[in-house]
């Protein structure tokens, strides 16, 4: 691990997040000495092991709150914006956090004289979106580069990992449903990317001059369909489920009734997403412009999901036969 003898100086907005943690541990082992901007500090804690001793620092800060946003950016060389949500609760709205958010970072950055900003976006960000969450990601890109044009503008696809909320949360529902959703029939194309691999461009991104004021759309070595995505982590468990088409306007039904529970399944907004793929674009710069080869998704897969298997943890061509009778 590399020891923080250089003293510059990044703040990270979100990094107790799933990309925030692995990000984290990037930028340290770069040698930055890290402070991670969250709400609660303590409930990031368990980040500091992953620096050396005072490499990595918690403080109490809330992107909606602009005294305790130029607190969090005092001195820093370098700013990340990993703070974003995948449906609104309370305080919590996408205006308020992904755009309004990250326009308010990316100004106290100007205004303090940091010399980086890395904004994680999402590809499919696009201010023409019916959907809330993508038009929102689109405005905070567009404020920051209007108050930080040297900024860098990171945007995955679907992120897969330990802790992602894609297969963890389908995996989970194999084990007690009989079926497992298609919204809209399963042919949405993704381009899943590794979680370490976003981490990585992170770093990339404040480290490689070339990379100021440029886009870059992060996406893995394949394209899936929705439903081949479910197919492949179905076949990793070991469990068979019947995949259940269903149409875009019972989707969008079910979104409406289940986005008023505390911790939504699905939402209107998350159906209106779905409607389009979520691949990187044509030509655009991606993880290898930034000397990143892409993890596939068979590779990690398997690694994470120990749980959700059959009979445990092995494998299920490792599973034990039966005793004989």
């Amino acid at each position: 691990m590399a020891q923080s003898t250089d003293q510059r100086l990044v703040t990270v907005f979100g990094g107790s997040g799933f990309v925030g943690r692995h990000a984290v541990a990037h930028l340290a082992r770069d040698g930055w000495q890290v402070r991670v901007a969250v709400r609660r500090p303590d409930e990031a804690l368990f980040l500091k092991p992953a620096g050396v001793v005072g490499q990595i620092t918690p403080l109490a800060a809330n992107i909606r709150d602009q005294e305790s946003v130029a607190r969090a950016i005092a001195g820093a060389d370098a700013v990340v914006n990993l703070v974003a949500i995948l449906h609104e609760s309370g305080k919590q709205r996408f205006q308020a956090l992904q755009a309004e958010g990250a326009a308010r970072l990316a100004e106290a950055a100007r205004s303090t004289g940091a010399r980086h900003f890395v904004q994680v976006s999402a590809i499919g960000a696009d201010a023409a979106s019916n959907s809330a969450y993508a038009r929102t990601k689109a405005a905070g890109e567009q404020a920051v580069l209007r108050a930080f044009p040297q900024a860098v503008i990171l945007r995955p696809s679907i992120i897969f990992g330990p802790e992602d909320g894609f297969f963890n949360r389908f995996a989970a529902m194999a084990m007690t449903s009989p079926f497992l959703p298609l919204i809209g029939g399963g042919r949405t194309r993704f381009q899943p990317v590794y979680v370490g691999d976003v981490a990585a461009a992170v770093a990339a991104a404040l480290r490689l001059p070339a990379a100021q004021g440029k886009t870059y759309e992060l996406a893995g070595p394949s394209i899936y369909t929705f439903r081949e995505l479910l197919e492949i982590m179905l076949a990793e468990i070991g469990r068979k489920r019947l995949l259940l088409p269903i149409p875009f306007a019972v989707a969008g039904l079910m979104g409406a009734v289940m986005q008023c529970l505390p911790r939504p399944q699905l939402t209107m907004d998350q159906v209106r997403l779905l409607k389009r793929d979520n691949v990187a674009a044509p030509g655009a710069l991606g993880l290898a412009d930034l000397g990143i080869r892409p993890n596939g998704l068979e590779l990690i897969l398997p690694t994470y999901l120990d749980k959700f298997r059959v009979r445990g943890n092995l494998p299920p061509r490792q599973q034990p036969k039966p005793p004989a009778r």
